[in-house]
């Protein structure tokens, strides 16, 4: 049976495993992917090839949160059955693909993706970025065409590399003479990168600015009662900010009572209102939320060896899906296969 019958839209997405997920992650991706599992064919990708490109000297790292990052998907809702979940590292038609994908893309474009860019200077590289990183826009694109995915969930500051994906599927069509790989459109979410708690523009577990998705009750609150609001609003009575105020970021994010915020919106514009009023409402809303998808974690930390089940049954599926990519595209190319 050919592992593309299915024809309902492909998409693919998925996370470094360099630590566990935190609610950046969820309000950016996991619950969009969720909602998106029961209309679209999707594969979750667990990228632990990827995370080697700048923690090569912490393998074990990488390793241990292929099961952390797992946990977290099926925690929140990833539904196994309607959703494949796969391991990176254990799909090798993904590394030919990038082998021969190399080819087709010059060092300096890869030097150009502004995406890339960004990245190089963030971690202090300069001239001694990996050659695994610098072509990481390639291990993506072999990552998307392998699995013939059309859409690719992705912030805006990704998305150059679709579009530099979308580049080396015309290059390789043009070489075949068909259109044998197809491009793909990036699907930007409509809620913007969730702001770390301190009101930084990047929330991460390394800069002690995020919320994990196994945060405890008492974290969640120490969380809470020290995020960033207005710096002017120093008395309840003074009118404060809402542009900037983490809290009411949060609350626009996950609040599902939309008149009770504009009406604690409109109450702190004007004054009379403080900030531990509104620290609190943020503080139930995320304990509601928060509070089932941790113990449905717990419950699949407790039997890690049904998860690596599921990651072997996900991979098997995916290697098939993959390997048939591989294998029409180095017929088309004329390179040659035996069997």
């Amino acid at each position: 049976m050919s592992p593309f019958i299915d024809n309902r839209p492909v998409i693919l997405t998925g996370d470094r495993t360099t630590g566990p997920l935190h609610l950046g992650h969820y309000a950016g991706s996991l619950k969009n992917r969720v909602a998106l599992q029961r209309t679209h064919r999707q594969f979750l990708l667990l990228a632990d090839t990827q995370a080697m490109t700048d923690n090569a000297n912490d393998p074990d790292k990488v390793r241990r949160n292929v099961l952390e990052v797992a946990f977290d998907y099926l925690a929140v809702g990833i539904n196994p059955a309607e959703t494949t979940i796969c391991v990176q590292s254990a799909l090798p038609a993904l590394a030919e693909l990038t082998l021969l994908y190399m080819n087709f893309v010059s060092v300096a474009r890869l030097e150009r993706n502004p995406t890339v860019k960004t990245e190089i200077q963030l971690r202090g590289f300069d001239r001694d970025v990996p050659a695994g990183f610098l072509c990481y826009p390639i291990a993506q694109a072999a990552d998307i065409t392998a699995f013939r995915a059309t859409l690719v969930p992705v912030g805006e500051d990704q998305a150059p590399m679709i579009e530099q994906t979308n580049e080396i599927v015309r290059r390789l069509n043009r070489q075949i003479g068909r259109d044998l790989l197809r491009e793909a459109e990036a699907m930007v979410p409509k809620v913007g990168r969730l702001p770390g708690i301190d009101g930084k523009a990047k929330m991460s577990e390394s800069q002690g600015n995020a919320i994990p998705l196994s945060a405890s009750a008492d974290d969640i609150r120490n969380a809470v009662r020290r995020m960033y609001t207005d710096p002017t609003h120093l008395r309840a009575a003074d009118p404060g900010k809402i542009e900037g105020n983490v809290v009411f970021t949060y609350l626009d994010a996950f609040a599902d009572d939309r008149e009770t915020i504009e009406d604690l919106k409109a109450r702190y514009r004007h004054g009379g209102l403080g900030d531990m009023i509104v620290k609190r409402q943020l503080e139930d809303v995320l304990q509601a939320m928060m509070a089932p998808i941790r113990e449905r974690r717990a419950e699949y930390a407790a039997e890690p060896g049904h998860v690596l089940e599921v990651l072997r049954q996900g991979t098997f599926a995916a290697r098939n899906r993959t390997q048939a990519t591989v294998d029409e595209l180095r017929n088309a190319l004329g390179l040659f296969a035996f069997s």
